[in-house]
């Protein structure tokens, strides 16, 4: 007998192998015939200009990673919510099961919130620097030899 866990399993199994099937199938009957025009790179229709390369400031990615790791907070947080007040649960654990719930999310957001305190602290959370840093690397050159050496070549 199969279980309900099964049953997704076989679901996932038969998408992927159509998935792959149909792709094969495309791929034998598809025509192939590569020519400069069509291997040309175009944006919307127009010519590319310039690289595609562009920089972007590691504050960027910074912020994009904070954002996402307060997401799937969220994400966990909703499921656990609707968990946490169960009636049958409760009863069945004489409170324990509340009292665990409650602890585990509390350690959960603490984590999160060590985590909130240390990007602060390290100042990833400053958009604005409001001083440059200080270099606190000691070279074996000296400053002098360092010039020189730089006028030289």
């Amino acid at each position: 007998m199969i279980s309900q866990f099964g049953f997704v399993l076989l679901f996932f199994l038969a998408s992927l192998l159509l998935v792959v099937l149909v792709l094969g199938v495309s791929r034998i009957l598809r025509p192939s015939r590569p020519n400069p025009e069509k291997n040309a790179i175009y944006e919307s229709g127009e010519e590319t200009e310039g690289t595609a390369h562009v920089s972007f400031n590691i504050r960027f990615y910074i912020v994009a990673l904070v954002f996402l790791l307060f997401e799937v907070e969220l994400v966990l947080l909703f499921p656990w919510a609707t968990v946490f007040g169960d009636a049958r649960l409760i009863t069945e654990s004489n409170g324990l099961w509340a009292l665990y719930a409650g602890v585990e999310m509390l350690i959960f957001v603490l984590i999160l919130a060590l985590g909130l305190v240390y990007a602060w602290k390290k100042g990833h959370l400053d958009w604005i620097s409001p001083r440059q840093k200080e270099n606190r690397f000691k070279s074996p050159v000296s400053e002098e030899m360092y010039r020189k050496l730089n006028e030289k070549y």
